[in-house]
């Protein structure tokens, strides 16, 4: 690692590759005219170092991006107002990119007819310029992506040339303030939160510093609280404290010691309550402790079973089934529906993905990650493979093949979201 590198880790805590801090400092070179990369380096303010770390975050965002995840806290937050109608339920978002999720946050609130004084949102970003922006309220039509776009017309109005701004009395709902979760001072907001949502954040984290940011977090978060998370980052959570709520692609978590048993769930169908064997989450692992090489899985199809042969209702029953099987921990049923789908499908992506999570679960971290390689070579871009192989990457410490399939991931969503 580069000093560079090193430097702006030390103040983001992000892990960043030598080409983008290289193609940062250039960029700030020009602007400064400084001599040479080592002048720039040594003449290093807290002001330039604002501006350099201004050109490595990833501030991209936009309205009701994950919407179940809204679902998810409204539900929460009417079952804590049904509680105690007096109450005032405290939601955190960070990093909060340019404002569309602590808007959109207030925006479902507020639809959902939870009265203003009931709820309050802050919102934190490492960017300045972020964060400026978010307190503007004006947003472009890149913000805008959702399909129905009937909240705009009610809590937008038109701020000319194609932007929008956001109504004054979603925008007195939200509070935003520069900061780094890393350095947060707890003293103050110590169990502070109901809900928390840090999503596709610690994907950038090394190790140490993903351990160090959930910590953070843990204790920003009321013990019966719920936090909002990434998918990627979820097995992480779960390394930490947390374990995984039942709310399907919402990516919920609660404190371990609010929830002592995990719902045993993919992410692909809803959610079913757990048989008393089933103690882990096949989404969302504990830990994957490394074990001794296991030999590769063979997966042949029968030669009397063509694939042509076999409707296509069929091989989707298989999988769903396997799918149920494995929510009520029969993990031996659920991988034979995985193979008999494999018969009629020799390259069927998500069987192969099913079946790392089987052998996950059953502590088989080679023949997970033999069944994920198969997955991701079958679909380069099948995103959920990819972040359980830089979770095994990381249990096996291998940090650099991590931050790789992080990285490859993290694109992959984008472009998934943006379409």
């Amino acid at each position: 690692m580069t000093p560079a590198q090193t430097m702006l880790r030390a103040a983001t805590g992000l892990n960043l590759s030598k080409s983008i801090v290289e193609r940062a400092i250039k960029n700030r070179m020009e602007q400064t005219a400084a001599k040479d990369h080592d002048d720039y380096l040594r003449q290093m303010t807290p002001e330039e170092m604002t501006a350099l770390v201004e050109l490595v975050v990833v501030p991209e965002s936009w309205f009701y991006r994950d919407p179940q995840a809204f679902v998810a806290m409204t539900d929460f937050a009417r079952a804590r107002l049904a509680a105690n109608n007096d109450r005032l339920v405290r939601i955190l978002s960070i990093p909060c990119a340019g404002g569309e999720e602590p808007y959109t946050i207030a925006m479902v609130l507020t639809d959902a007819g939870i009265p203003p004084e009931n709820f309050m949102v802050d919102a934190f970003d490492i960017s300045p310029t972020c964060v400026a922006r978010a307190k503007s309220g004006i947003y472009g039509r890149n913000a805008f992506r959702a399909q129905d776009l009937a909240f705009r017309d009610l809590h937008f109005t038109s701020a000319g040339d194609g932007d929008y701004r956001v109504n004054d009395e979603i925008r007195k709902q939200v509070r935003f303030k520069q900061g780094n979760l890393l350095e947060f001072d707890l003293s103050t907001r110590a169990g502070y939160y109901d809900v928390v949502f840090c999503r596709n954040l610690l994907i950038y984290f090394d190790k140490p510093t993903t351990k160090a940011a959930i910590e953070k977090l843990s204790a920003l978060l009321m013990d019966d609280g719920q936090l909002f998370a990434g998918y990627a980052e979820v097995p992480s959570f779960c390394q930490h404290g947390f374990s995984p709520l039942s709310h399907n692609q919402a990516f919920g978590l609660q404190k371990e010691t609010a929830a002592p048993r995990k719902s045993l769930h993919t992410t692909r169908t809803p959610a079913k309550p757990p048989a008393p064997k089933a103690t882990r989450s096949i989404a969302s692992p504990p830990s994957l402790p490394p074990s001794a090489p296991a030999p590769r899985p063979r997966v042949a199809a029968p030669a009397a079973v063509k694939p042509a042969t076999a409707p296509p209702a069929v091989a989707a029953n298989l999988l769903a089934e396997a799918r149920r099987l494995a929510d009520l921990g029969d993990i031996k049923a659920a991988e034979t529906r995985c193979r008999d789908h494999l018969a009629l499908h020799p390259e069927s992506a998500e069987a192969y993905f099913i079946l790392g999570l089987l052998n996950e679960l059953t502590n088989k971290p080679k023949m997970a990650e033999d069944y994920w390689k198969r997955c991701i070579y079958l679909q380069p871009d099948h995103y959920e493979a990819l972040c359980h192989l830089a979770l095994l990457a990381e249990a096996n410490n291998d940090a650099s093949g991590a931050a790789a399939l992080k990285a490859r991931a993290a694109r992959i969503y984008k472009r998934q979201q943006a379409s």
